[in-house]
């Protein structure tokens, strides 16, 4: 299965692993790919974290 890295949308945001019930950790974690992690995007609970995007939180 394809995989992602998502992180909460706003920092304090709650969002948890359905299948583990930890929360998503503040700088993103790896997730497949499936429909609950898409929802989460689209209403905007998460966003996908871009390469580009990565690289920047590392050098802060």
């Amino acid at each position: 299965m394809r995989t992602f890295k998502v992180k909460p949308s706003s920092k304090g945001l709650l969002v948890r692993d359905p299948e583990t019930r930890q929360p998503l950790k503040a700088a993103g974690e790896l997730k497949p790919r499936n429909i609950y992690w898409l929802r989460r995007i689209k209403d905007k609970s998460v966003v996908e974290v871009k390469a580009k995007q990565q690289k920047q939180e590392t050098e802060e």
